[in-house]
């Protein structure tokens, strides 16, 4: 018997019918395979026939037509504020890895907070075939046209899940180990509008200083306005306020990235970090524990709340019932940027 001779790959990709031409078998035949479609009784070894084929012709399937005959296209849309590094790129890495680990795709937009954007984006998304929706602190006004889950929504959305950090408990430890240390003039920071945790934040630290008995004195407040995720965010307020003269021994920072500008304008005005003012943080993002001075901050699991997102989506998709809220605890990082509270000289700065 004459040995056929092995086909060539073609340089472009095969379609199902000339695979279906080259095997002798149905076009429906090779799909099921490929698809691993349930309840179909093909021989092991045509399987294998179709699968070795479909990798030797560099078959790839239309997912333009997996998406008209109403099949899942594996992949995922994930709506979030920016690209950059910090808070956002680790949630991010989360949900990659979880995704990568089921074999889905995904896509990023990012929207600058843009209303506009953040209302058209989902329609967009859904247009170009993604199953569900992912969103990274984004406000969102109302449900989304995919199953979506949100991280950091806090907004209560019909059909909408969401994973959120415990802010109560997180400004019970930032509040009580500032108090612990003999700190009462302590600088608030507020975090800017558009932010998502912003006023979850604030409120949660108003309540928190209530109950330990510390004073929040609005003249030592702080509000971020800047739309950017870098340490320029607190650095002209911190040193509005140095140069005020006001006396401070902390500052209680809304991220780390605000801790970061504002131990950058107290050192250019001749204060040390922590010897005359202790500087706390958020997130603790992974840049965090390497500056000069490490941040003391409160950490979010970020990494572990983007899989956990990811993981509810794809139950969601799956048709399971997930919970509508879903939070995750804080913890506090003691490093090298707060210390016991020293008295502070009343002058005014203007450096």
């Amino acid at each position: 018997m004459q040995k056929q001779p092995v086909p060539q790959p073609r340089h472009r990709h095969a379609s199902l019918k000339m695979l279906a031409e080259h095997l002798g078998l149905s076009p429906s035949t090779i799909s099921y395979v490929l698809n691993d479609t349930p309840g179909r009784s093909i021989p092991e070894s045509t399987r294998a026939r179709v699968k070795a084929a479909a990798l030797h012709f560099n078959y790839q399937p239309s997912m333009i037509a997996r998406n008209l005959k109403g099949k899942r296209m594996q992949t995922i849309g994930i709506l979030l504020p920016e690209l950059g590094e910090g808070y956002h790129s680790q949630v991010l890495s989360g949900v990659g890895d979880l995704l990568m680990r089921k074999d889905y795709f995904y896509f990023t937009v990012h929207h600058r907070h843009r209303k506009d954007l953040v209302e058209t984006y989902p329609s967009l998304l859904r247009s170009r075939g993604v199953d569900g929706i992912l969103a990274i602190d984004t406000h969102l006004d109302a449900p989304p046209p995919l199953p979506t889950v949100t991280v950091a929504g806090h907004t209560t959305i019909p059909g909408v899940s969401n994973v959120l950090l415990d802010e109560e408990h997180a400004a019970h430890l930032s509040l009580s180990h500032l108090r612990d240390l003999g700190h009462n003039k302590i600088a608030f920071m507020h975090g800017q509008p558009f932010s998502s945790d912003s006023d979850t934040r604030w409120n949660a630290t108003l309540c928190n200083a209530k109950k330990l008995g510390i004073e929040i004195h609005p003249e030592l407040m702080i509000h971020l306005s800047k739309d950017s995720h870098s340490p320029e965010i607190s650095y002209p307020g911190i040193r509005k306020l140095i140069a005020s003269g006001r006396p401070f021994t902390a500052v209680l920072c809304f991220n780390d990235v605000s801790a970061m500008g504002t131990i950058r304008a107290l050192h250019e005005a001749g204060l040390r970090v922590p010897h005359d003012v202790s500087v706390l943080g958020f997130d603790d993002i992974q840049s965090a524990a390497y500056q000069v001075p490490s941040l003391t901050t409160i950490r979010q699991p970020l990494q572990q709340m983007g899989s956990t997102a990811a993981q509810l989506l794809l139950k969601k998709l799956s048709g399971e019932v997930i919970p509508e809220f879903l939070q995750v605890e804080p913890e506090l990082i003691i490093r090298e940027s707060t210390a016991p509270a020293r008295k502070m000289e009343t002058k005014k700065r203007t450096r």
